[in-house]
């Protein structure tokens, strides 16, 4: 039975549900935050996406370590703590959900634009990073993402970043691409949920889910 903190959540009539089984992982992962991806657009605030934060069992114990003793408000205004769900040594799994249609292009071609700011904000953009910025976008170059279909993003602390489609609602066991690059795999969640991440709700969600999770000591395995 999953503890109470363990819920789906609802964003925007999109189920993100309490537990998945990630595409290229034996890992089930619990759901560890959920936000809507907007913009602010003149008078009206634009919902383009809704964002499913997956994380492995282990991430748990190892974030408490640091962050037990902070409140969810505390939590969500550290950027260190998001940085410690980005670079820590467990897998993590990413739902992306249109609630806007949007091509493989438009979607690809922003992601790469915040991934090559962080890099450059950090002094870590080389070579090795634009080519894997080069194979990120031709992935998704003949894509559409009509309302309710999905991207999914299996982060390995290794270091690969394992990208695959759902139109339907269903999650593939394995996934279409995977690109072999630490930074890509880390800057891609930190686009969602870093210092300048797309996803403040989603933010918000994780360090109020996570701070109820360390108080309860965990989630239980399945």
């Amino acid at each position: 039975m999953a503890s109470p903190s363990v819920t789906a959540a609802d964003v925007d009539n999109v189920t993100f549900p309490p537990t998945v089984k990630a595409p290229s992982s034996a890992n089930t992962f619990f759901l560890g935050g959920a936000g809507v991806r907007g913009l602010q657009i003149q008078d009206n605030f634009v919902k383009f996406t809704a964002i499913g934060i997956y994380l492995q069992h282990d991430a748990v114990p190892i974030l408490s370590v640091k962050w037990n003793a902070k409140s969810a408000p505390e939590l969500t205004e550290s950027h260190q703590f998001f940085r410690d769900i980005v670079t820590g040594p467990f897998e993590k799994f990413m739902q992306v959900t249109m609630i806007l249609p949007l091509t493989g292009q438009q979607y690809s071609e922003k992601v790469a634009e915040n991934c090559v700011a962080i890099w450059k904000s950090l002094g870590i953009y080389t070579d090795a990073e634009a080519k894997a910025i080069e194979q990120f976008v031709s992935v998704f170059k003949d894509e559409t993402f009509p309302p309710g279909s999905s991207i999914l993003f299996t982060v390995s602390p290794k270091g690969s970043l394992a990208i695959s489609f759902s139109k339907d609602g269903t999650i593939p066991e394995v996934a279409s691409t995977v690109i072999e690059n630490k930074l890509l795999s880390e800057a891609v969640l930190e686009s969602m949920i870093g210092k300048n991440g797309v996803s403040p709700a989603a933010k918000q969600s994780l360090a109020s889910r996570l701070s109820e999770l360390f108080k309860e000591g965990g989630v239980p395995e399945k």
